[in-house]
């Protein structure tokens, strides 16, 4: 464990995004979250997601689907 506590890390796929300014929208949503920052790869339709806490498929999908896209998969 580092110094700063456990983070964990996730691949969200996500659909529907077609422009940078939709990617932009996905990293917002999920760096709203408290504990929680993302980094969204628009080629891939990936958001790489760290979080300090657990996160469940269902939170993921909430956060993506609370903006109007499309989820797909959690890793």
């Amino acid at each position: 464990m580092s110094l700063f506590g456990k983070k964990y890390e996730y691949k969200v796929y996500v659909d529907g995004m077609s422009c940078g300014h939709c990617s932009a929208r996905v990293e917002a949503a999920f760096n709203d979250v408290k504990g929680v920052s993302a980094k969204v790869n628009l080629e891939e339709k990936v958001a790489y997601v760290t979080s300090k806490k657990e996160m469940t498929s269902d939170d993921a999908k909430a956060i993506v689907e609370g903006i109007g896209f499309t989820f797909v998969k959690f890793e």
